[in-house]
């Protein structure tokens, strides 16, 4: 519905008569909508993200991300599609240790964000269980690209750069900058979300990241300009890194 996003994000697409616009709230979607009939696959990114709010909104979080969900959950499942897949996160494994995490890591919501998306997944997962609905799920890492949101002040942290570098503002760092997090690009989101769909295997979590982490600090290295520091954040962790194993084993995905 437009609420983290722009439609002059698809204008380089305009032209191409695959591409179909609705603008819709999957809070009220109802479960027989026309547009899941005769789809294949649904690819669920709807919802609402950034940490703090979260903490100051937890209601919205939960209805959007979750109830959400099940919305779009109960549309695809009486349309009979042949995949669905989640775009989880990888905020789910809370504070971990500077290591690889994967899939069978530990969870541990540190804010409504993460709580939100996992009890998604949770439901994602029980849809296959009960209603068997063939479906998948990917925890993103730190995705990044052309067209990142620079909107609001609790942001990704490189849309939030690019935001102050345009407008020529010093570049604020969280704590010391030395937290390290798991850049993935987008088109290698958009590549293993397909495979997802697209393979045999069904009811599977898979990590997408690099296993490469950076810091915080590197990344205001390279856009360059003035750094204030500022407090620490609750609920941020100082290491995220993907251990992607499974992906690249099973669905034969790797970060390029």
């Amino acid at each position: 519905n437009l609420s983290c996003g722009n439609k002059k994000n698809l204008k380089h697409h305009y032209n191409n008569h695959r591409l179909h616009f609705e603008k819709i709230d999957i809070c009220k979607l109802n479960s027989n909508n026309k547009l899941f009939k005769g789809v294949d696959y649904v690819f669920h990114f709807a919802g609402i993200g950034d940490l703090v709010p979260s903490i100051e909104n937890p209601k919205k979080y939960m209805m959007i991300n979750t109830q959400g969900t099940l919305n779009v959950l109960e549309a695809s499942r009486y349309s009979k599609i042949k995949k669905f897949v989640y775009a989880a996160s990888a905020s789910c494994y809370g504070f971990t240790k500077n290591q690889q995490t994967n899939e069978n890591y530990r969870i541990c919501t540190e804010h409504p964000y993460a709580l939100s998306k996992y009890l998604g997944e949770k439901a994602v997962f029980h849809w296959h269980k009960v209603y068997g609905l063939p479906v998948n799920s990917i925890r993103i890492f730190n995705a990044y690209g052309p067209r990142v949101r620079t909107t609001g002040a609790y942001g990704a942290v490189i849309g939030v750069f690019l935001k102050q570098k345009i407008k020529n503002k010093p570049l604020t760092i969280v704590g010391d900058g030395k937290q390290s997090r798991d850049f993935v690009h987008v088109t290698d989101v958009t590549r293993a979300f397909l495979a997802a769909a697209q393979t045999t295997f069904v009811n599977k979590i898979y990590n997408v990241g690099t296993g490469i982490p950076q810091t915080v600090n590197y990344l205001s290295n390279l856009i360059g300009g003035k750094r204030v520091f500022i407090p620490n954040r609750p609920g941020e962790p100082k290491c995220s890194c993907a251990n992607i194993n499974r992906i690249k084993r099973e669905l034969k995905w790797k970060p390029t």
